[in-house]
């Protein structure tokens, strides 16, 4: 098969250079410029090459009288000396010489015999009587039509409605391009073919081709058969382009489409086969290969729909206890350890949830980069939080013995440095991964698998591990601090609840690691996303929802004086 864009050869056309090569069995595709070019389907040394091309050409059509209105023409009509053209053509179709020289015309008929008289048009075949392959005339013929129903539609223009300044209509005596081009661009008529003409917002029409097919007459000629054609106006669903495959002859008069060398299959007695390449499985028959089927974490899938869902229920909750805080900022249960403390480690709890959606989805560049800076910034600002409320805890009691002044160090202003310098270490971790070494989308193609793996490759895993040792160690250091305090005097001892949640969020934590490393495929994403998801709930479920409990079902225990009243208990 041979794609040939141009007629512009810069030597000899292409069949004249397999005519001497000796080629043949080749399918030509042509582009417009020569699909129905006179100068290759003429000579006779070309058929047996260029038969069976096929090729996309300007729209044809039969216009009615059209030949008729070109026969016309003769030297002796009573309106030929107004056509300077007549007599210079007459002599050259018939050559011969009128002995007449037209104006502005210099004679040159030395050496023809003079006309008889008898001449017809009719009974001359050449390019100007023939009619069979209106192409570019038929474009003329829409084009006039444009321009005539513009003017009609300029000439109906209703005064004081007009499409221009302040509502004007153009001057019909004294018609402005940019006016008449206003126009054309409205224009959408259907001619009397049945093909509709319109214009877009540039000014251009909609492309309309035949698809035309090089087959031999039995008389020899060469005749461009028009197989399909394309539209590029139809909208009512049908498809743009359309063919009739039963109606085209191939190279070398063959019905039947030609087999390419390159995809020929292998006959059955064939014993050497070749391996396909990474990103290929071969089918059932082992005749060809075939694209592998792509897998990742797809918000289409139930596995990614059901993590959304969680995703998104949990930061749901987690705005419903900021407004159960909100509501109820004056009670002493939402005072103690710090509200601001509460709430800002509500909406890192928010964050949370939310940055486990950046592990769905197709892996990119920037969500790679996102998914696991994201993750590592927003679980250390809550575990940093935690930290703050489990110092206050601590040293809370300790400042309640005489003469300490503990508080003065560890007052507000110092848990805000607290939770932002632990902050600061986790972000120059990661802006450091991001430099060196940073996430990138990666494809897994097992040659033994018929899939391919899309998934995000950590670039690092020094850094990886950087960042999940950095949210471990604070997350002890939390489990320590909350442990030490558990046995302090308190009705309501956060420390305990602190010690709940970090028991469960380094439990998950402990576990993922080798379920993350033995999971296959995008199955290592899912469990990164629900162990983020279990840590983040187990956070919010032990820490506030006893809080909730509280407020909402047992008011009568949110007093200072319940609160600050011994335990009874003193168990764990």
């Amino acid at each position: 098969m041979v794609v040939e864009p141009s007629l512009s050869f810069t030597s000899m056309p292409p069949p004249t250079q397999c005519t001497r090569e000796g080629l043949t069995g080749i399918q030509w595709l042509a582009s417009e410029a020569w699909s129905t070019a006179a100068v290759l389907s003429t000579p006779k040394k070309y058929h047996h090459i260029l038969q069976g091309s096929m090729g996309f050409a300007i729209r044809r059509a039969h216009i009615p009288r059209l030949q008729d209105f070109l026969l016309r023409l003769h030297p002796l009509s009573p309106d030929a000396h107004e056509n300077p053209f007549l007599i210079p053509f007459w002599e050259e179709v018939f050559q011969c010489s009128l002995g007449v020289q037209a104006e502005g015309q210099e004679h040159d008929a030395e050496g023809k015999p003079p006309c008889s008289g008898a001449e017809e048009l009719g009974n001359v075949e050449n390019i100007y009587s023939d009619v069979s392959q209106l192409r570019i005339s038929y474009n003329v013929y829409k084009a006039v039509y444009a321009i005539v129903h513009a003017l009609k539609a300029m000439r109906s223009c209703v005064k004081g409605k007009g499409p221009f300044h302040l509502q004007a209509c153009p001057d019909v005596d004294n018609i402005q391009p940019w006016q008449l081009f206003h126009y054309i661009t409205q224009v959408e008529y259907l001619n009397s073919f049945g093909d509709e003409t319109k214009f877009d917002e540039n000014g251009d029409p909609a492309a309309m081709y035949d698809l035309v097919n090089w087959q031999l007459s039995p008389n020899g000629e060469m005749q461009f058969v028009t197989i399909g054609k394309f539209d590029e106006a139809i909208t009512d669903g049908k498809q743009k382009l359309q063919i009739q495959e039963q109606n085209i002859v191939w190279n070398g008069n063959q019905s039947k489409v030609p087999l390419s060398v390159c995809s020929s299959i292998c006959p059955p007695d064939a014993i050497e086969c070749v391996r396909c390449l990474p990103e290929f499985w071969s089918n059932a028959e082992r005749t060809v290969c075939i694209p592998k089927q792509v897998e990742f974490l797809s918000f289409s899938d139930t596995m990614g729909i059901t993590l959304m869902a969680i995703s998104i229920i949990g930061s749901f909750c987690t705005c419903v206890v900021v407004v159960i805080f909100s509501c109820h900022r004056t009670t002493p249960i939402v005072r103690a350890n710090n509200s601001e403390l509460s709430f800002l480690l509500l909406f890192s709890l928010t964050l949370c949830f939310l940055c486990s959606l950046t592990f769905i989805g197709r892996p990119s560049k920037w969500s790679c980069m996102l998914r696991h800076t994201a993750f590592g910034i927003t679980f250390v600002l809550c575990i940093s939080c935690i930290l703050g409320k489990t110092i206050v805890v601590l040293m809370a009691f300790k400042a309640a013995l005489p003469g300490s002044d503990v508080m003065r160090w560890f007052g507000p202003a110092q848990q805000k440095a607290i939770i932002t310098v632990s902050t600061l270490v986790q972000v120059i971790i990661c802006i450091v991964w991001l430099v060196v070494a940073p996430p990138s989308p990666r494809r897994l193609m097992p040659r033994e698998s018929a899939i391919v793996i899309l998934l995000c490759d950590e670039g690092s895993p020094v850094a990886f591990a950087l960042v999940l040792g950095y949210i471990g160690l604070l997350a002890c250091l939390c489990l320590l601090l909350a442990f030490l305090a558990r046995k302090l005097p308190d009705n309501f001892n956060e420390a305990k609840l602190i010690t709940f949640s970090m028991l469960i969020f380094c439990a998950v934590w402990v576990a993922f690691v080798p379920a993350y490393i033995s999971s296959p495929g995008k199955y290592s994403t899912v469990t990164e996303v629900f162990a983020i998801l279990a840590s983040s709930y187990g956070l919010l479920g032990c820490i506030f929802a006893p809080k909730c409990y509280i407020i909402l079902l047992r008011p009568e225990k949110n007093t200072k004086k319940h609160l600050m009243s011994k335990s009874a208990t003193d168990k764990f």
